[in-house]
């Protein structure tokens, strides 16, 4: 049975997916973040890092379409998202999926049906076609045994998985993963970093993942930008093992080492 969820042969690699430039973000008069570029290449994964409050996931929300930027812009394959119409916006959202920290299921709903979701509004696929699919992207993530149960039954880390599924079901170019270990055990957290790497390899989506999880930036992530709470923009920018062993600023050191902050 060939491979449903793989590369479509339409892709094209070695290209900028997701383009971040002067990006500043507010909410009211108070600053957020200012100054923040970036890129993310098709088939990288791309880590957000800072400490807690300096606007990781809000960042995140700007760049999935759910709050607009004070300045700046954020393009997708080199379409001014925030400079589109209504309808191109939604058009360019079909392109990526998302994984929220919570993971976001239809409580009401059986777990296939979740991951049916992305398909019914926003393919063409007949309904066995939108089946195959959907059973096979819980294949990928361990969790098609598990197609008729309800997410109340689910523990953590499976309902991550699910929602993973759902994310990856449409054959997104771009996933955006948020807090994706956040409440599981180290195993647990272990298992979705290598499944995270296994669709990378297998589908050649770009990912950009937000995380304070240093074993996960470390172990998965290709390059990375660094959000800095106090000076309100970010101060690094590169492979996280880079910046680890050659950190640019103290307060980047201090994060990636695990250490208090020197004064």
């Amino acid at each position: 049975m060939p491979c449903l969820l793989c590369v479509p042969t339409r892709w094209v690699f070695d290209m900028a997916l997701l383009n971040v430039k002067d990006l500043t973000m507010r909410f009211g008069d108070k600053l957020i973040q200012k100054h923040v570029d970036f890129e993310v290449e098709a088939g990288t994964i791309f880590a957000i890092m800072g400490g807690s409050g300096c606007g990781k996931s809000t960042l995140l929300k700007h760049l999935i379409g759910l709050l607009e930027p004070a300045g700046g812009q954020v393009s997708y394959d080199k379409v001014d998202y925030w400079g589109s119409t209504s309808d191109e916006r939604t058009q360019l959202r079909r392109g990526f999926g998302v994984l929220f920290q919570s993971a976001a299921l239809w409580s009401s709903m059986s777990v296939l049906d979740n991951v049916l979701l992305p398909l019914e509004q926003h393919t063409d696929l007949k309904e066995g076609e939108r089946k195959d699919r959907a059973l096979e992207a819980l294949s990928w993530v361990g969790m098609v045994d598990s197609a008729e149960a309800k997410p109340a039954d689910l523990s953590g880390g499976m309902k991550k998985r699910v929602g993973l599924a759902r994310a990856i079901v449409a054959q997104p170019r771009l996933l955006f993963l948020d807090e994706p270990s956040a409440g599981l055990d180290p195993i647990s957290a272990k298992r979705l970093d290598d499944l995270i790497l296994e669709i990378r390899e297998r589908t050649g989506a770009a990912i950009l993942i937000v995380t304070h999880e240093l074993a996960s930036i470390f172990a998965i992530a290709d390059d990375s930008i660094f959000l800095d709470a106090d000076s309100k923009q970010p101060i690094a920018h590169g492979k996280p093992t880079a910046l680890r062993d050659a950190p640019p600023h103290p307060t980047v050191r201090a994060f990636l080492h695990r250490e208090e902050v020197k004064a």
